[in-house]
């Protein structure tokens, strides 16, 4: 009897309830892409669809954003090369499963005297559009063999002006961004992979996140932030096939190889100051935006799509000094999360923004732009970064024989 055919006299299974089959291979070989894509011809975007694990680019990046975020930077604690490489394969083969629906492994009601292979918290829910996106950091690279493997672009991001940075929350040697339309599905996912890693890898820092703050979305409203504004205008959309290529997607001229296809991903815990904004004049949080709050439309405009007129705005404004045209042209694309974990023990909020950017390089994507953004921007005055992490994020795990950084561990070293 199968795991899910022994599990379904317990209950239905999360596979029963979709009326999974062979479903889940049918769709892991169209998914050319990784973007998501529905089933039985259903609204990719309905709650409970699944989002195809296999493509050739990671899912959880041009994918349509998802509502609710869980995203875990680990540090690898074992020495041997070849635990590693069996602790990725087996992390891919249960991100498939998760991502489909299914349980892991044997599932979460197995043998009596064992530990289910499944925690079982989202047993019975929907995929819920869990998407799950696997990287690497600069340091994984100086063990294992990979000496001589990390691309130019992956060193730890430099220092800003204003940076207080906790080293509690950021690094890490691999990250897995776990995003997903029910909190519970996505906490679920990061907890197995996490229990299937003990002894292995172990949780180096989490960040917990709700309310997207930008869209991938043609034509969706603008998400707003905590600050009330919207964000992510003009955000690089799932299917702006020729601006992935242009801004998020490594080339073949860029390389290595083994990173073709893939993307380089900036994470950065933002504290607002959300108790000192809040008593800020309507005037002047417009003024520190360039952007009225109702519409968010540019200063001196009307739509919120309008051009932005740099001049019809301060020279400390946020979207002057954030907008492409200030930077050659470069954009990155945006998956952030708004985020409160209590108080900081002054009776404030400790909320605000957990950024997230994917793009083609740091180096001509987000490191200009916050360097920029450090020295002159006045929301300064009502944020701080706090945390911060780079990673590169390879390609898509192309079928059922492929798993997260193979092609790492495969490829020859740089000249």
């Amino acid at each position: 009897m199968s795991t899910d055919e022994r599990e379904t006299h317990g209950g239905p299974s999360r596979r029963h309830l979709l009326g999974w089959g062979g479903a889940g291979l049918v769709l892991g070989a169209g998914a050319a892409t990784g973007t998501a894509l529905a089933l039985d011809g259903a609204d990719p975007a309905a709650p409970s669809a699944a989002v195809p694990f296999h493509g050739a680019h990671q899912a959880g990046i041009a994918t349509p954003v998802q509502d609710r975020l869980h995203f875990a930077a680990f540090d690898v604690t074992t020495t041997e090369r070849a635990e590693l490489v069996a602790l990725l394969k087996e992390w891919t083969k249960a991100a498939a499963r998760m991502t489909a629906g299914h349980t892991v492994g044997e599932g979460a009601f197995g043998a009596d005297e064992a530990p289910p292979d499944d925690t079982g918290e989202a047993y019975g829910l929907s995929p819920a559009r869990l998407t799950l996106t696997f990287g690497v950091g600069p340091s994984l690279f100086t063990r294992f063999g990979l000496e001589g493997r990390r691309p130019d672009a992956l060193e730890e991001l430099p220092a800003f002006p204003g940076d207080h940075l906790d080293t509690a929350r950021g690094g890490g040697d691999l990250c897995v961004q776990a995003c997903a339309d029910d909190p519970q599905v996505a906490v679920h996912a990061i907890r197995n992979l996490a229990r299937i890693g003990f002894g292995t890898v172990a949780i180096r820092w989490s960040q917990l996140g709700f309310g997207k703050t930008s869209s991938t979305t043609p034509g969706a409203e603008t998400p707003r932030n905590l600050f009330g504004f919207k964000d992510g205008t003009n955000n690089i959309a799932g299917d702006e096939a020729a601006a992935l290529d242009r801004h998020v997607w490594v080339p073949e001229k860029d390389g290595p190889a083994w990173l073709v296809g893939g993307s380089y991903l900036v994470a950065r815990r933002i504290r607002m100051n959300i108790e000192v904004w809040d008593r800020t004049s309507l005037r002047e949080q417009e003024d520190v935006f360039g952007r009225t709050k109702r519409t968010g439309a540019p200063a001196g405009k009307l739509a919120e799509h309008d051009p932005v007129a740099p001049r019809a705005m301060l020279p400390t404004a946020h979207v002057r000094l954030a907008r492409p045209a200030a930077h050659g042209g470069h954009r990155i694309l945006r998956r952030g999360y708004s985020f409160t974990d209590g108080t900081d023990g002054l009776g404030r909020m400790d909320a605000g923004l957990f950024f997230l950017a994917y793009q083609r390089d740091p180096r001509t994507g987000f490191i200009p732009v916050q360097r920029a953004l450090a020295r002159h921007d006045a929301l300064n005055e009502y944020i701080q970064h706090v945390g911060s992490a780079l990673f590169a994020i390879p390609p898509g795990v192309r079928d059922a024989h492929d798993w997260w950084g193979r092609a790492l561990f495969t490829a020859p070293a740089k000249d």
